[in-house]
């Protein structure tokens, strides 16, 4: 597993990872997008931007970083950096595939990306990554598993992964929505010759949709590595835009909302790695206190009333404008 070389690292930021999604193509649902990333949102500067968030994260001791074939460009930009660097041989490379990017570089677009599980659509974007990442990538995810996705079911889906298991990438799987739980449990009992298929999960989870917990450790206490994302609930948990409980803990802890929000998650006894999905060098800066947060038990016990029902929490989700 190439998760190990997370276990074995030495700095205290190695379970926080660095996703790509906010910057790998124009268009996003974090809130303070405009603020952040400002009206130049073309190719040449979000690529160096984004060169210059995983010389950040890098630096700074993080070492799995995450892309999407639906994530624009960030499959590429992530490509170029390694290449320009070829002594860094010792981060986790994760990306995914089953939705395609549609917006064609558009923030307004009437759609974004169309998802699609099928046999051909994961021969293609395969085909895709590898011809950007080679042999650099480590790790390699079906795209927002949902129970009634066909990529459970599917047996020729099931052996064209474990081919690739064979050839060395890990295979995963990423889930949303208000059925996380469900889904992560029909995953782990996919196998194909006896053998587990999956060997990581990346689910949302975070201070307002804390839903998934018991399916996650189920999936840890079975081998498989979790990834959360959305720690921050697409901005709903940072600065100006977190709920009074989550910024009165900030200040008595003197830390960011951002911080303590990823705080949270890395409290999670089976949370393996913890995204950060910041857009600047200054947000990541921020992102990656969280390894030195430190809670009592009832600034704790504050934080976990944010839960929200989770059907509630994703329809609102539902509703962030792409901007």
């Amino acid at each position: 597993m190439p998760f190990a070389r997370l276990a074995s690292a030495t700095t205290p930021t190695c379970h926080l990872g660095l996703g790509l999604a906010a910057v790998g193509r124009p268009g996003y649902i974090n809130l303070g997008r405009d603020r952040d990333l400002g009206a130049d949102r073309s190719v040449e500067t979000l690529r160096t931007r984004t060169h210059e968030l995983l010389d950040a994260a890098y630096a700074q001791g993080v070492r799995y970083f995450d892309a999407a074939r639906s994530y624009g460009r960030s499959e590429e930009f992530l490509a170029e950096w390694l290449g320009a660097r070829p002594g860094i041989d010792d981060v986790v490379v994760g990306s995914k595939w089953g939705y395609t990017y549609t917006a064609d570089w558009s923030t307004d677009a009437e759609q974004h990306e169309v998802k699609d599980h099928s046999v051909p659509t994961y021969r293609r974007q395969r085909a895709e990554t590898a011809a950007l990442l080679g042999d650099r990538l480590d790790l390699y995810q079906i795209h927002s598993v949902t129970p009634d996705s066909p990529a459970l079911t599917d047996k020729e889906l099931h052996a064209g992964l474990a081919e690739a298991a064979a050839q060395g990438v890990s295979i995963g799987f990423s889930t949303s929505g208000p059925a996380q739980a469900d889904a992560i449990r029909a995953a782990l009992a996919v196998t194909v010759d006896g053998e587990p298929l999956f060997r990581t999960v990346q689910s949302t989870y975070n201070a307002l949709e804390t839903s998934a917990a018991p399916a996650l450790a189920e999936a840890h206490d079975a081998g498989l590595t979790v990834i959360v994302k959305e720690g921050m609930a697409n901005g709903r948990l940072a600065g100006t835009y977190a709920p009074d409980a989550l910024k009165a803990v900030a200040e008595e802890t003197s830390y960011g909302c951002d911080a303590v929000a990823l705080a949270f998650v890395l409290r999670r006894p089976w949370a393996g790695v913890v995204l950060s999905g910041a857009a600047t060098p200054l947000q990541l800066a921020s992102n990656l206190r969280a390894a030195v947060v430190d809670f009592d038990e009832e600034q704790l016990a504050r934080l976990a009333t944010l839960a929200e029902d989770p059907h509630a929490y994703w329809d609102r989700r539902g509703q962030l404008p792409w901007h």
